[in-house]
């Protein structure tokens, strides 16, 4: 039986998991006041996000006194960052790297994991140039999914737009996979476990475990451009929170899988979500660059015609590594 984590025992595995990062001596000059303890983060079930997800506490650590999980029915989290809906949020490194080259006032600031795509196909489906010709589920163009296959198809030759039988499905892709109605797709965790677990289809692509896309950042931290320029100390410390939430993770799995249980944040699955928290690599925020994980991704959206703005000017527009560097020097392992 999975074991419940309450608050006590949450702070209590943060001392023993994380004491050299979250109780370290107060530093000799105190830290100016936030300019505000509002923030705001989209509310998903997505593994990926959930060291925002569970951060609360860290968060309030902080001094964060409203902290907001909203749902987006409409707007990616780029967009909804760009339009002040959101003040900070985590997001696939291609989203907001496309979100800058359209114009929309996000920065990028740090680098969060890596890795949480497998791609999955059918027998029909063995290698990545069996995908021409063959239908392949997405919600939405533009999608993560979308932009992700699309790049690791361009990589092997093949014309994404002429090649693949894209089927947009506003549902579940996953069940259309499982129907037989589609001949890959692209998985996040949980559902990856789950579709292991049911021996449905086989692993072609895993984004945490192959060349060369397990070398870069899938995931980054972003804000508002006008947040960050705003209230830089509130950015810092939000960011510093869920930094230590990753390190967390990476200690204490179970404790943070029954926390996105119980907070409702993914499926009730423990033992997926436990799984899917133990396989991927939570561990590289301080040891990979998220600049050449821009770099990276910004030349493979170029070269596929995605973007039009080169490395360069993605960098030179939408990041800003200082809290990053600073908080790199104060959470050493």
């Amino acid at each position: 039986m999975a074991t419940r984590y309450t608050r006590r025992r949450f702070l209590t595995n943060l001392s023993m998991a994380g004491g050299a990062i979250v109780l370290r001596a107060a530093p000799a000059v105190a830290e100016e006041p936030l300019e505000t303890t509002s923030l705001r983060f989209v509310k998903s079930n997505s593994i990926c996000l959930a060291p925002q997800n569970i951060a609360d506490e860290l968060l309030r650590a902080e001094g964060f006194k409203d902290i907001r999980y909203l749902p987006l029915p409409n707007q990616s989290i780029q967009e909804a960052l760009a339009a002040g809906v959101l003040d900070l949020g985590l997001g696939y490194a291609s989203e907001y790297v496309e979100a800058v080259d359209r114009g929309l006032p996000v920065t990028m600031l740090a680098g969060v994991h890596v890795g949480c795509f497998e791609l999955f196909g059918n027998e029909s489906v063995r290698s990545i140039t069996d995908l021409k010709g063959k239908r392949v589920g997405i919600q939405a163009f533009g999608s993560s999914p979308h932009l992700f296959l699309t790049l690791i198809a361009a990589e092997v030759g093949l014309d994404p737009k002429k090649d693949i039988d894209w089927v947009v499905w506003k549902g579940e892709p996953m069940q259309l996979f499982i129907d037989g109605k589609t001949d890959a797709f692209l998985s996040f965790p949980p559902k990856s476990q789950e579709l292991r677990a049911r021996h449905v289809g086989h692993v072609m692509v895993d984004s945490a475990m192959d060349r060369p896309w397990s070398q870069y950042f899938c995931c980054m931290m972003g804000g508002s451009r006008e947040f960050v320029r705003k209230y830089p100390v509130a950015t810092k410390r939000a960011a510093r929170a869920i930094l230590k939430a990753v390190d967390l993770w990476t200690s204490d799995p179970a404790h943070a899988a029954q926390r996105l249980v119980e907070g409702g944040f993914t499926t009730p699955r423990y033992d997926y979500v436990r799984q899917a928290l133990s396989e991927l690599p939570y561990d590289k925020w301080r040891e990979f660059d998220p600049e050449d994980t821009v770099r990276f991704w910004a030349l493979r959206l170029y070269g596929a015609k995605l973007i039009k703005s080169g490395p360069k000017k993605i960098i030179a527009e939408g990041t800003d590594w200082r809290f990053l560097n600073e908080l790199k020097r104060e959470l050493k392992a």
